[in-house]
């Protein structure tokens, strides 16, 4: 299907009174094609209504060119007709003149017994038949708003341009008009842009969903195809399997901008002091108990007593928000899974590059395999019992959720189900799902089990929700969990301030390990701005029996590990590790210049300054080679032979992958 509508690098901008100007949209691209219907969706003052009056000929870019079936639009015309959200309709005129006003100027070349018939064909279309004689003081709101899409449609115009049109609609007759404006819109063929604030209504109206991001200088963030066959009704829309993820990709978004805008508020420059290049920093976390070394940090004062003065934690809902503050320079670091730093840097988000490191493992273990209490039911203990059961049931779909691609949750469950024999790509499928929603989607069903770190696993137990089948002590005991991540250009800008930063922290992973401590740290966790939830659901080291005793057959309660010999030392065997499971699964390429990679990675010249400062050199050394559940000794000889032997796995890409070369700040 060919370009219709054509916006070619777009940029407005208003001058303000104290001569400077307002860039409310800059390098605006899109193409939309004849007969697609696309929403425009964004936080207020993102320029939505602004691109639609660009479009619609009512405003003029200052750089950029909009096209309109190859001409380029200089003007409002009816070859484009608008819709707004107050109806414009002339008060003294009824509802068969105001749309005959439109259809008389516009198409005087017809003759009058065939623009009275097209008069009374959109009476009938918009079902205003018994109010065609009325005066729009005598309709209802959805009615007037009807008339005003009849007077649009009636000149055949080529495109259908609609400014929030619904939003002073209460909910019933804003449902029925949607339904209605489908309808009308798929029998005319015609091509249309609307401006809206509401999830669901571009949803259910749209080809596509266009999401700008906060202004100034607004542009395209994402682009979201819905594809939910045609013809739509509203219930068959809210059914499809596809429309709650679409909606929750569309409220991530917004959620996200709304936080940027935030971060952006109190965002200031970097504060130089005692010696540290910068000490008001913004530090991401996931409410997860293995964020307990940062709001230990936090609450007892260990950013402060190394200079970090100004720190605040921001608490993300999922990993892709943590991903997003790094990749937006919204956050300084940020706890992240173990796999994150060599995934952003290897291109895993959307394949560009972005040089991160990590110089400090916060927490070991701490994350379990839970299934639906149903599979415990039908007998299902151990891993050959799933894979039996998955064998006896080809046709069911069973979905299991991870966290994220990079997160050791989504690498060991994977490779528990492939040790098994159990291919995750084509036996079952897995879905990425944030830690806090996993347990509402096991006991709503969307879900069959699910890898996750605590206290959602206990939670799950404690509940009868779910039990525990495996845990990480089965599946590579003293595993990386979380670690500490900074983007590579930031840890040059600011090098003591990221040795303040592992020092604070490392201090922290020692005091959560003191048994002495748990209490007062559980009680910090459990606070809203931490986990949010019960003291019940979180542990530090090992629970009381009956939390172990989660069936027949007792797994010992996968307790994090914060601070110990060989526990908070970066390992490039084990980044290594997971550098080929990513690749094994085709997230990423594997890279010939590996080696060259996790030295850029794997800080360890920063852990060790900062242990050595602190004086903890008894915790430097690495931890060798890797002891898997499946009898597997890994090692870093030779990578490559070792994914060439795995018997399951993705087609393996290999390439040179170079790096963005951070610039070195004085």
């Amino acid at each position: 299907m060919t370009t219709f509508v054509s916006v070619e690098n777009i940029e407005k901008t208003f001058p303000l009174a104290n001569g400077d100007r307002y860039v409310a949209l800059k390098g605006i691209d899109l193409e939309i094609r004849k007969g697609e219907f696309v929403s425009l969706i964004g936080h207020s003052g993102c320029g939505k209504s602004t691109l639609l009056n660009m479009i619609a000929g009512l405003d003029l870019p200052t750089e950029g060119v909009v096209l309109l079936d190859g001409e380029t639009i200089r003007r409002p015309g009816p070859d484009k007709m608008v819709v707004f959200q107050n109806y414009s309709l002339l008060p003294w005129l009824t509802v068969r003149e105001n749309i005959a006003l439109a259809v008389d100027e516009v198409l005087s070349h017809l003759s009058a017994p065939e623009r009275r018939n097209m008069i009374e064909h959109h009476i009938d279309l918009v079902g205003l038949r018994h109010a065609a004689d009325k005066p729009p003081a005598q309709l209802s709101g959805g009615m007037k708003q009807r008339v005003a899409i009849a007077r649009a449609l009636a000149i055949r115009p080529k495109l259908l341009l609609l400014d929030e049109p619904f939003g002073a609609l209460d909910a019933l007759t804003r449902g029925n008009l949607q339904e209605q404006l489908m309808q009308i819109c798929e029998e005319s063929q015609v091509t249309a842009v609307m401006v809206t604030h509401d999830v669901d209504e571009a949803i259910m109206l749209s080809d596509r969903v266009v999401m700008l991001t906060n202004g100034p200088e607004s542009k395209i963030g994402q682009i979201m195809a819905v594809e939910i066959p045609r013809p739509r009704k509203r219930l068959e829309v809210v059914n499809h399997p596809s429309y709650y993820s679409m909606r929750s990709e569309i409220i991530y978004f917004l959620n996200q901008q709304k936080r940027i805008k935030q971060l952006r508020s109190r965002k200031k420059a970097a504060v130089a002091r005692h010696g540290l290049e910068k000490i008001n920093l913004e530090i991401g976390f996931v409410p997860l108990t293995a964020c307990a070394p940062l709001a230990v940090a936090q609450e007892k004062g260990f950013f402060s007593h190394h200079g970090l003065d100004e720190v605040h934690l921001v608490r993300e809902s999922s990993w892709r928000g943590i991903q997003d503050g790094i990749a937006g320079n919204y956050l300084d670091a940020a706890q992240m899974p173990s796999g994150m730093p060599i995934w952003l840097s290897l291109g895993g988000m959307e394949g560009r590059s972005l040089p991160t490191v990590s110089a400090l493992t916060l927490t070991r273990n701490g994350n379990a395999i839970t299934l639906d209490k149903g599979f415990y039911d039908q007998g299902i203990h151990t891993l050959q019992d799933l894979k039996q059961m998955l064998l006896a049931t080809p046709n069911k779909q069973h979905v299991f959720g991870v966290v994220h691609p990079a997160s050791m949750h989504n690498l060991l469950l994977r490779y528990w189900l492939a040790g098994g024999g159990i291919d995750p790509d084509h036996d079952v499928h897995l879905n990425t799902i944030p830690p806090a929603q996993m347990i509402a989607n096991l006991q709503a069903g969307n879900i069959d089990g699910f890898c996750v770190g605590e206290p959602w696993n206990v939670r799950a137990a404690v509940e009868g929700i779910g039990y525990t089948i495996a845990t990480d002590l089965e599946v590579w005991d003293g595993h990386p969990g979380k670690v500490l991540g900074v983007r590579e250009e930031w840890a040059l800008a600011y090098p003591n301030t990221h040795i303040a930063l592992v020092k604070a922290l490392l201090e922290a992973c020692r005091y959560c390990t003191d048994e002495a401590n748990h209490e007062e740290i559980r009680e910090i966790l459990a606070r809203r701005e931490y986990l949010g939830t019960d003291l019940q659901y979180i542990y530090l080291g090992d629970p009381n029996p009956q939390m172990c005793s989660i069936h027949p057959s007792p797994k010992e309660y996968a307790h994090h590990q914060f601070y110990g010999q060989g526990v908070n030392r970066p390992s490039r065997t084990e980044h290594l590790w997971m550098m080929t499971q990513m690749a094994r699964w085709g997230d990423i390429p594997f890279p010939r210049n590996w080696v060259e990679i996790l030295e850029r990675v794997c800080r360890v010249s920063a852990f060790s300054t900062a242990a050595r400062e602190l004086g903890l050199t008894d915790i430097t050394y690495s931890r060798g080679a890797v002891q898997l559940f499946d009898g597997t000794t890994f090692n870093a000889d030779d990578p490559i032979a070792y994914l060439n032997s795995l018997e399951i796995k993705h087609d393996i890409y290999m390439a040179d992958v170079p790096l963005t070369h951070a610039l070195t700040i004085a």
